[in-house]
């Protein structure tokens, strides 16, 4: 099963391709989401107020819940999806730099799929070998640089 995601998720982007879309939008309050650089499985909420891209850590939590990293001592708040995220903070006084006015929108159709559905076989594949699926050899992980394969986001200290 595969989900549409947001407009304003842009994926895989680096901070500095995420400032310069922000600046050329050139308006406060502009934003995107984007997946963080330093931290697998977490994303970031980018929001441009006044030349200056302002950057919020947002996790997932093991039960699919986002959240946006707060400081200590704030109230930690959980949304279903990043659109209901994307909703709190367009309200004025929600504790960012700004609130989010102007979405930033990708170019391209992005889906997710789901962990539990195989990929499709690839039709320049000769038939013998599609609807195989290459046996994924067993292995000891460091929990802190685990592939993707896990659905839980490990917070670590900063």
């Amino acid at each position: 099963m595969a989900a549409a995601l947001p407009v304003f998720y842009h994926g895989a982007i680096t901070r500095t391709e995420c400032e310069d879309l922000l600046g050329k939008k050139n308006k406060d309050g502009a934003y995107l989401i984007r997946d963080s650089e330093t931290i697998q499985g977490a994303m970031c909420l980018c929001v441009y107020k006044q030349r200056v891209v302002y950057t919020y850590r947002l996790l997932q939590t093991h039960n699919g819940n986002y959240t946006l990293m707060t400081a200590g001592g704030s109230n930690e708040m959980f949304f279903k999806n990043l659109d209901d995220l994307v909703r709190h903070y367009k309200r004025k006084n929600r504790g960012l730099a700004m609130h989010l006015r102007h979405s930033v929108k990708r170019k391209t159709a992005m889906l997710i799929r789901s962990p539990k559905s195989p990929d499709p076989p690839d039709p320049s594949d000769p038939p013998e070998e599609q609807g195989r699926q290459t046996p994924v050899p067993e292995e000891e992980h460091d929990y802190e640089n685990a592939p993707d394969l896990s659905e839980y986001v490990e917070v670590l200290p900063s």
